[in-house]
């Protein structure tokens, strides 16, 4: 439809109750409060009980949504979400959230995997599909418990990642120069292997000695994927700024995935913005993977940090290895 944006009617984010310190972690692991801090700038992360799966946060948080948009279950007609730890490997989670959620059975229901840059390639999907005039109303989630594919026992891992899950209610707005400006994504397919669960897939189904191996927990290459990471993010910033002719200066926040403070410091330093004007909850939640940038936009939403006519600029990596950007305007 031509003139026609994507704009966010509602935000919505949940984390679960239980809080992991790392002075916890340091009984558990040899590690210490310092030593994470100083390499993440993690001080604590939020953990899923036993009977709290993804598809409940996600519940949970897309309620919050739909309530801040002033829209029901009813008012939705395509729901996305982004997660690599569904409650079951098939069906999609989104199936499931449809259901606790009561939305109606004519709905498009899908997952997305894209890792910590899920969200980012979720919004552009949603956006797509509703300017094409097909939909009216979407609801994009990204939600994990990552504490399930999380190897308590590996310090190098165990400290970085967290549960919870973050949503917005998406429309269709014919004012011109608002909602989503534009996405910049991408991929570097050659570099699987730095951030992965090795096995429990098509190619290394599990087996019993997988499975005593840990072979299906997250593995990590921190030092390359820092790198790259930087890189990407700096690139998918960069690009997105100039293809809308708009200077670093001119964003009134930026919020980037939250995966590890050293990471958000460089890419402040490299696009020379002020890390004042970076949206940083890295310290209380951890890497909740594609659920990171909307628990931030949520939080920033409320607390006052986004103004009407501001752009907030979006920029996440993860892996694949994939990466992402979204320019938007209030």
């Amino acid at each position: 439809m031509a003139n026609v944006s994507t704009v966010i009617l509602g935000t919505g984010s949940f984390v679960p109750a239980r809080i992991l310190t790392n002075a916890e972690l340091s009984k558990s692991v040899d590690t210490s409060d310092e030593w994470i801090i100083s390499r993440s700038g993690i001080r604590e992360r939020h953990i899923a009980g036993p009977n709290e799966a993804t598809s409940d946060m996600a519940v949970a948080a897309a309620q919050r949504a739909l309530e801040d948009a002033k829209l029901t279950a009813t008012d939705i007609d395509l729901l996305i979400v982004a997660t690599v730890t569904p409650d079951m490997t098939v069906p999609a989670v989104s199936c499931v959230i449809q259901h606790k959620l009561g939305i109606r059975t004519n709905v498009a229901c899908f997952d997305i995997n894209a890792a910590c840059s899920g969200f980012v390639y979720a919004l552009d999907t949603a956006a797509a599909m509703l300017t094409s005039g097909r939909y009216r109303r979407a609801l994009v989630i990204g939600a994990e418990k990552l504490s399930a594919i999380t190897d308590w026992t590996d310090r190098a891992t165990c400290v970085l990642f967290g549960d919870g899950a973050g949503a917005v209610v998406l429309g269709i707005s014919h004012e011109p120069g608002v909602g989503l400006l534009g996405t910049r994504l991408g991929a570097y397919g050659d570099s699987t292997d730095l951030l992965c669960v090795p096995k429990g897939g098509s190619s290394a189904p599990a087996t019993a000695a997988s499975i005593a191996a840990g072979d299906h927990f997250l593995k990590m290459k921190g030092k390359e994927v820092f790198k790259i990471a930087v890189r990407a993010m700096e690139e998918a910033a960069r690009e997105i700024l100039e293809q809308h002719q708009l200077r670093a200066d001119q964003i009134g926040l930026v919020i980037p995935h939250q995966a590890n403070l050293r990471i958000i410091e460089a890419i402040s330093q490299y696009l020379e913005v002020p890390i004042e004007r970076f949206y940083v909850n890295v310290d209380r939640y951890g890497n909740t993977s594609s659920a990171s940038i909307p628990i931030a936009l949520d939080e920033a939403r409320r607390n006052g940090r986004i103004q009407r006519g501001d752009y907030t600029l979006l920029v996440a990596f993860g892996a694949g290895l994939t990466y992402g950007s979204a320019l938007l305007r209030w």
